[in-house]
């Protein structure tokens, strides 16, 4: 008994990736000085409450918190016992919306708790398809290589969930899910060839498909080929982010002096709070953004490397695929590098329940970053 005690405490005393918990905090607060300054306008147009946004995000943000550092004493290795349960829930969540979510501008994405606090189940089904394929990856490990029993037989698991999410219909989600899985069918082993014989033959062809055969994607998509041409309708939101961007300079136009949140960018502190955040802090304050991005990438890297077993190591390797993605995308978007998805910007874009998720994320990569160093140790 006492030999258990002890290490049971020094498995809840091993340090965390101090690091990483500086980069989080930081992302963290510059995203909520960014929500305060992005949502005023708007907020006061609503409601008359500038601080209606920001008041909201913050709450989410101290529970979210909380929530991390309590998840950060978790053992992760709880998880892998219920990697089943996680697709199942993962399937009836998508189910869900489809039933109870409430129609926004022709999608179903959400589900309404109250009039004012609605739920993404999109944003639980991520951590919960990492959790899934960390364990199912760990399981089948000797049969990866292979491409029926192992590429094939795991990458068919995605269709239900990815056809749930294609009903709503939300492409960015199902985009961002099938690379995370990917990403992590990589890593444990499934032969890369595989993947690009697959997406030559199946996956870019269904893309196209998907586009040519939905009028507003395939709008989208003529849009971002020349968005002046419709100047004022479908190429409006790409040439104001444009002009914020642009408008910034080096230096930015200062906190809190953009003109585009006037009601040109249609919900700044939503998807395009990066353009923004370009008008304000200028390249500058981008870059200092970007490289902030670009270290969590490296310590989730670092801890992925480090986990001591291979299913903790695939969480991390899913949770920091997970933010890559979704800042490459939003920011190619804002840039007009890609067409226009709805792509929030982690840690900055408005969502109470997307950041209190998030943050929970990170309680888990803290916890897989304790146990790597108390193994180190």
């Amino acid at each position: 008994m006492p030999k258990k005690k002890k290490r049971f405490s020094s498995f809840f005393n091993t340090p965390m990736d101090f690091t990483l918990i500086v980069v989080i905090l930081l992302l963290l607060t510059i995203g909520l000085i960014m929500v305060l300054s992005a949502s005023s306008p708007s907020a006061l147009s609503e409601s008359g409450d500038s601080y209606k946004y920001f008041s909201k995000q913050l709450l989410f943000a101290i529970l979210g918190i909380i929530a991390m550092l309590l998840i950060s004493k978790i053992d992760y290795r709880f998880y892998q016992r219920f990697y089943k349960h996680a697709w199942i829930i993962s399937l009836i969540l998508l189910a869900l919306v489809l039933v109870m979510g409430k129609n926004i501008n022709g999608s179903k994405r959400w589900i309404y708790l109250t009039d004012t606090l609605s739920f993404q189940p999109s944003e639980l089904v991520k951590i919960l398809m990492i959790i899934f394929y960390a364990g199912i990856l760990t399981k089948n490990r000797g049969e990866l290589a292979k491409y029926n029993q192992g590429f094939l037989k795991h990458l068919c698991l995605l269709a239900p969930i990815i056809g749930l999410l294609m009903l709503q219909p939300h492409f960015s989600a199902s985009i961002v899910i099938v690379g995370i899985c990917s990403i992590m069918m990589i890593v444990a082993g499934c032969k890369f060839k595989h993947f690009v014989l697959t997406a030559g033959s199946v996956g870019i062809p269904t893309v196209m498909a998907l586009i040519i055969f939905s009028p507003y994607r395939l709008q989208r998509v003529v849009t971002f080929l020349d968005p002046w041409k419709d100047k004022t309708g479908d190429g409006w939101q790409v040439i104001q982010s444009l002009y914020a961007i642009g408008s910034g300079g080096l230096f930015g136009a200062g906190l809190g002096e953009s003109k585009q949140k006037y009601l040109y960018i249609p919900e700044p502190h939503n998807d395009f709070i990066f353009s923004i955040l370009g008008e304000e802090l200028g390249f500058i304050g981008c870059a200092i953004v970007l490289i902030l991005f670009a270290i969590f990438i490296w310590r989730g890297v670092l801890i992925a490397m480090r986990a001591p077993d291979m299913f903790g190591s695939l969480v991390a390797v899913g949770i920091t695929a997970l933010i890559a993605i979704q800042v490459i995308i939003n920011v190619a978007v804002v840039t007009s590098s890609m067409p226009v998805t709805g792509m929030p910007l982690p840690f900055f874009s408005y969502g109470g329940t997307a950041l209190f998720v998030i943050l929970c994320e990170m309680g888990i990569l803290l916890n897989i970053s304790r146990a790597g160093n108390k193994q180190k140790a």
